[in-house]
């Protein structure tokens, strides 16, 4: 199981990135912080500097052709240049101002285009990418939109090829040049389709990366705060969880002593220590097939035998006492304090189940429950207190001193056991 505390300081899978400048200019004007609605105005602004690297390169070649004969459209270049620029201001006035703008801007200055220069010159071609610039800047959530603006290009487009002159209404004898425009048409319309579905690849790309970071980091939280068969049972859309278990082995263990050890130290070091004990049980409780229920202070709860095997599930408890005894005995001393644990343990019928809205848990409640800590808190230190029912369920696992008759809170004389040892032959 991927434990939540790895995944979350580990370092993740961040996808493909861009340069931090480049990163920088994608982002001007953008004060949303939905991301959605950044990722499609990156996109509007991705689009706008396409916008404007093709109209430089188009500026050139008419500027070197033919400056005089071709004043008007140089102009209306410069102007193309200048505006899509100023484009992203608009992002503060709402989440698809840019984005229309910029459609309407780059559709009737290129039907201006087209007419000045004919269809000769294939300037047309720039139509058949406008769609799908469009559907990136507004996303398919806008689809009703995109329809719209898909229709507009397509009518314009139809229209661009029966009514507007074939040589254009400027220098129409200049064939030349129109050979010239047509083949840069081309190869700049591939350039521009070729740089938006990259960038669009590249944040589709980071947003997958990203929701599986989210997912693996839920799934992990999930499966720490209950079992797994629950976590899977939630997952799947259960919302309604209550188990009855007909005989369930519950554990309690509490440090003794803990809370005058801890009384003049640091926080930094009782959380040092807890953290080091309760991680090292943990891991035992995950050995021996047990599950954790909760920590409550200095007191760790366990149960198992939720699979309907209540054999198996009090000898995984029994084991896990003995191992979480030897682990106590290897940590260091608290504030000076060598510690201990009082482990009791009993089975017993109980209910389980998932409780809570915002901070829900996975929890127990029953006879099994009580018993149990009552026969921790009527236990000794370093020793693990059972129930007669405990002891019938596992005598075949373990070794068994008998304590004789306990006057147990709420049940009377109560005969009980200390677990010693696993047998041998077990």
């Amino acid at each position: 199981m991927t434990r939540l505390r790895d995944l979350v300081s580990r370092p993740v899978k961040s996808g493909v990135r861009l340069p931090l400048w480049v990163d920088r200019i994608l982002s001007v004007g953008i004060v949303s912080t939905d991301p959605d609605v950044v990722r499609r105005q990156r996109c509007v602004n991705v689009a706008a500097l396409a916008t404007v690297g093709n109209t430089i390169s188009h500026l050139v070649m008419l500027a070197l052709h033919n400056f005089r004969g071709l004043l008007v459209l140089n102009i209306y270049n410069v102007f193309m240049i200048v505006l899509p620029l100023l484009l992203p201001r608009l992002h503060r006035y709402g989440e698809d101002v840019g984005a229309v703008a910029l459609a309407f801007l780059v559709l009737c200055g290129h039907t201006f285009v087209v007419f000045c220069l004919g269809t000769s010159s294939d300037l047309q071609v720039y139509y058949t990418i406008f769609p799908s610039g469009i559907l990136l800047l507004l996303g398919v959530q806008h689809w009703r939109g995109f329809l719209v603006f898909f229709l507009v290009c397509l009518v314009v487009l139809l229209l661009a090829l029966t009514l507007m002159p074939v040589e254009g209404w400027l220098i129409p004898e200049d064939d030349k040049l129109r050979d010239a425009l047509s083949s840069q048409a081309y190869v700049n319309a591939m350039v521009i389709n070729a740089v938006m579905v990259f960038y669009a690849l590249t944040a589709l790309h980071r947003a997958e990366i990203e929701l599986g970071n989210e997912h693996a980091r839920s799934e992990a939280l999930i499966e720490t705060v209950m079992p797994r068969p629950i976590a899977e049972r939630l997952k799947s859309g259960e919302d309604h969880i209550a188990d009855r278990v007909e005989m369930l082995t519950v554990m309690f263990a509490d440090l003794v002593g803990f809370t005058q050890a801890a009384h003049d130290l640091a926080p930094e070091e009782v959380v040092d220590f807890l953290d080091r004990l309760v991680r090292a049980c943990d891991a035992l409780s995950q050995r021996y097939g047990v599950d954790k229920i909760k920590t409550i202070g200095d007191n760790y709860m366990a149960a198992a035998g939720f699979s309907g095997c209540p054999i198996e599930g009090a000898t995984a408890v029994g084991r896990l006492a003995l191992a979480m005894m030897k682990v106590i005995g290897e940590q260091p001393p608290l504030g000076g304090h060598k510690l201990r644990l009082r482990i009791g343990i009993h089975c017993g019928p109980a209910t389980a189940g998932v409780i809570g809205d915002t901070r829900f848990s996975y929890d127990i409640w029953g006879d099994a429950v009580n018993t149990a800590s009552r026969m921790e808190s009527h236990s000794e230190p370093g020793r693990i207190h059972v129930s007669e029912a405990f002891r019938r369920l596992a005598a075949d696992r373990f070794e068994f001193e008998e304590r004789g008759a306990t006057d147990i809170k709420s049940l009377g004389a109560t005969r009980t056991f200390f677990l010693v040892a696993p047998r041998e032959n077990a």
